[in-house]
């Protein structure tokens, strides 16, 4: 049985209910041994014997803790405004504006009621049309980089991540509309929607985020080798724009 093989087997055993220590131990070492491409092709395997996206999402924190060393090679190994070095700044403005909108949660949710002359209900908005702002970002992944992807047939994981992106842009716009009518709400429901929905955001935009740097991006400097293609995917790219937050742009 190859690594592949061997990757699936482990994988479905912990989406059967197999939690146990020993099968989490198995499947440590096994993704300490594949490669990013491999772990791409072991979770579209999945994907194609019928497993939902939405259940090989919940498999990723499997493999995350081994993959930090990743993002320093991918960095090594791309120029400074190739198409991967801009995703990959641009994910670290976002982590930033996550960061910053848990805050400003954080305080509103210590607040009696409703202040108009609070600064930080200004900041939640402004915060929060940022994060929308990143929609460009998504874009460019779905319109250049996931395409060339999906031609040489790494298809499951870039179905999994645009996924991701519909299902945050809903959760993203919830958080302006809510900001935008706090006046008109009750305070305390207010708080308790801001506060899911920020949470929501939050961690699940950050985990989306490891999960192309680490997985995502990997694999594409894997298998697309050819630097005009790549110069081709930044003509591309350039034609859709970046974001109001894109470093050097």
């Amino acid at each position: 049985m190859d690594k592949i093989q061997k990757l699936i087997s482990v994988l479905e055993r912990l989406n059967n209910g197999e939690p146990s220590e020993a099968v989490r131990k198995e499947a440590m070492e096994l993704v300490q041994s594949v490669n990013p491409l491999e772990l791409s092709l072991a979770e579209q395997k999945l994907i194609e014997n019928g497993l939902h996206p939405e259940d090989l999402r919940n498999l990723c924190n499997v493999h995350m803790e081994v993959l930090k060393d990743e993002l320093s090679g991918l960095k090594s190994q791309v120029e400074k405004g190739h198409v991967l070095d801009t995703f990959i700044l641009e994910h670290d403005e976002i982590l930033k504006l996550l960061t910053k909108i848990d805050e400003i949660n954080s305080r509103i949710q210590k607040l009696e009621k409703f202040d108009e002359n609070n600064s930080d209900f200004k900041a939640l908005l402004e915060t929060a049309e940022l994060i929308i702002a990143a929609e460009n970002h998504h874009q460019r992944e779905e319109r250049v980089l996931f395409p060339e992807m999906e031609k040489r047939n790494v298809t499951g994981p870039t179905r999994i991540m645009r996924m991701e992106h519909e299902d945050l842009r809903a959760k993203k716009r919830k958080i302006r509309d809510l900001a935008l009518k706090v006046s008109e709400m009750d305070f305390a429901e207010f708080k308790k929607e801001v506060d899911s929905s920020v949470k929501y955001v939050v961690f699940n935009l950050r985990d989306h985020i490891f999960k192309e740097n680490h997985i995502l991006y990997p694999t594409a400097i894997n298998i697309i080798k050819d630097n005009n293609v790549w110069d081709k995917m930044k003509e591309e790219c350039d034609k859709i724009g970046y974001c109001p937050f894109t470093p050097g742009v």
